[in-house]
């Protein structure tokens, strides 16, 4: 930082209490040796080494932050979005084809050669307004506009945008009546529709809440409680294998609700058909692999084609998870025990999709309140 002295006979012992002047030297911003004199006491000696300090300090900051500005603003969208991807070392291996896919046929068409320093809320507002007009699916551009201001973001971090320029920009929002949800009488014809495989699935997503991934990785040793059911593992899209779960690193687990008719069929399954390594689900062909998506869709598929079974207009196989959210909320299950038995990453999401679900209302809430208030 430099240093202080005195310019005199007196040795430095002395120097608290000799008449003469403080010194100080250091090397200012061109490394060049400097020196200044005239400081009655040593604390302003030091104070002025201090600030000197100081402002080489913030001088150096801002020189870096200079260059990261002129660096990565001038970057087009896609250039700093595949650095941006390097450090994203803890998606899962699900997780990253997801936003790959999203770059792809999203975020990249739109934005790909945007210079980054030009990006403000109206480029973003515009984004989503393209979406909006391209009747892209409302899940798709909540999932499109997160993974963009994870990255805006981080590039705000850096300094490259004076203001956020997510400042003011409404997100899509999830329409929760995209959630189709069929009736119970809908759910046994559906489960019924298919073959054994099937049904079992059904079960296990309707019943236990699980998604299809993990409905394809059921095994008989996770049944850790003749009401409970751990959910350890899912089967990958991407690698058609056995692995961790959504938005979870590998050993991790959530225990679920396992009620008795959904364990009955899980044993049934078992007996009629035996388990691999305690998996009850294998591929048709190759017993030694994991149940495939595919088989799944096409069960699906089979379904909804013969026409023989009443199901809702708009619904998909996930429907039969959103059987499992309603049937929890209506009941009165609080929505942090569904989310956490969902494995949903934040309570946002459970309430975005499920809030229609959830019961009572101001005038209901009015009555209860009334009648303790009355007690």
């Amino acid at each position: 930082m430099g240093t202080f002295f005195k310019d005199c006979e007196h040795p430095q012992s002395r120097w608290s209490k000799c008449p003469h002047d403080y010194k100080i030297r250091y090397r200012n911003a061109a490394g060049r040796q400097t020196e200044e004199a005239g400081f009655a006491t040593q604390d302003k000696a030091i104070t002025r080494l201090t600030d000197i300090y100081n402002e080489k300090k913030a001088s150096r900051q801002s020189q870096t932050k200079a260059e990261r500005i002129q660096k990565y603003g001038a970057m087009r969208f896609e250039e700093y979005v595949e650095e941006w991807k390097a450090g994203q070392r803890h998606l899962a291996v699900a997780s990253v084809r997801h936003l790959e896919s999203l770059l792809e046929h999203h975020l990249y068409p739109a934005l790909g050669s945007r210079r980054m320093n030009s990006f403000d809320h109206k480029v973003v507002d515009h984004f989503i307004r393209t979406m909006e007009r391209m009747q892209t699916g409302l899940p798709t551009q909540a999932n499109a506009f997160d993974k963009l201001r994870a990255i805006l973001l981080d590039a705000h971090r850096l300094g490259i945008f004076p203001d956020n320029p997510l400042l003011g920009v409404k997100p899509p929002q999830y329409d929760p009546a995209r959630a189709v949800i069929p009736s119970l009488e809908q759910l046994r014809g559906i489960r019924a529709a298919g073959d054994d495989a099937f049904m079992l699935i059904v079960d296990l997503m309707s019943g236990c809440g699980l998604r299809n991934g993990e409905a394809s990785a059921v095994n008989i040793n996770n049944i850790v409680a003749d009401d409970v059911y751990r959910v350890s593992e899912q089967v990958v899209v991407s690698t058609r294998r056995y692995g961790p779960l959504k938005h979870r690193k590998v050993g991790e687990y959530r225990d679920v609700p396992l009620p008795a008719r959904i364990r009955e069929t899980i044993e049934w399954y078992a007996g009629k058909y035996g388990t691999y390594d305690g998996y009850l689900l294998r591929q048709p062909t190759d017993p030694r692999k994991p149940y495939p998506y595919w088989a799944m869709d096409n069960q699906w598929k089979k379904v909804k084609a013969s026409e023989e079974v009443d199901i809702p207009e708009g619904m998909v196989l996930y429907g039969n998870r959103h059987f499992f959210a309603s049937n929890c909320l209506s009941n009165g299950i609080p929505i942090t025990d569904v989310a956490e038995w969902m494995g949903h990453k934040s309570l946002d999401v459970t309430f975005k999709i499920y809030r229609h679900l959830m019961p009572g209302s101001i005038g209901k809430a009015a009555q209860v309140l009334d009648m303790a208030l009355a007690a």
